[in-house]
């Protein structure tokens, strides 16, 4: 069972190790770093300033999701406008050896929990690369859908240019899609019966 708990300096131990390649090191982090491969330091040099105080006192929450096997996910919240009603999910990934096995959506999951009940925010958005399909299907499968947006940003990686699509999820749709998930699970536990 996947767990949510906040990230850990010592996370970063085993987090920048889970990109392979700089392509999939970018597509996580887009242009955040300057170079590829990052250190530990680097990673966490990106949450918390010299005093180890984290760089956006209740704004910025940095998330590690594990299980009975150790760490297994990774992502950031962050408010995105004064009123604290949008969070932005950023730096979402997962560990190598769990991706396609659903953990991904259950992180996502575990994120939207999160956001909606404990810091109560209205609307969560993220943005993924085109290029990103499994992760895009992962966002839809949560309940994101696109947003159309006046100028659709874009990331250069050597000679590809990759388009950022924007998505979100109110608390409306979150509430509805949960709403129905239990409905499905109590009839389908009573049709069992």
């Amino acid at each position: 069972m996947l767990r949510l708990r906040p990230y850990k300096p010592c996370d970063a131990n085993s987090i920048v190790n889970w990109c392979n390649d700089e392509q999939s090191f970018r597509m996580w982090s887009s242009d955040r770093y300057d170079s590829y491969p990052i250190s530990p330091a680097d990673m966490n040099n990106k949450y918390y300033d010299w005093n180890g105080d984290c760089v956006e006192a209740d704004n910025f929450y940095p998330m590690t999701c594990y299980d009975e096997l150790g760490i297994a996910g990774h992502f950031i919240m962050r408010y995105t406008n004064g009123d604290k009603q949008s969070i932005r999910l950023g730096w979402v990934i997962v560990h190598p050896d769990v991706r396609g096995q659903g953990y991904g959506k259950q992180m996502v999951k575990l994120a939207l929990d999160y956001a909606f009940n404990f810091l109560q925010a209205n609307r969560v958005t993220v943005g993924v690369f085109d290029k990103n399909t499994s992760a895009y299907y992962c966002y839809v499968s949560a309940g994101f859908k696109n947003v159309q947006v006046d100028a659709q940003d874009t990331y250069r990686f050597n000679d590809e240019i990759w388009s950022v699509l924007e998505m979100e999820i109110t608390r409306d749709e979150y509430e509805r899609k949960n709403s129905r998930s239990q409905i499905f699970t109590k009839n389908k536990c009573l049709k069992r019966k």
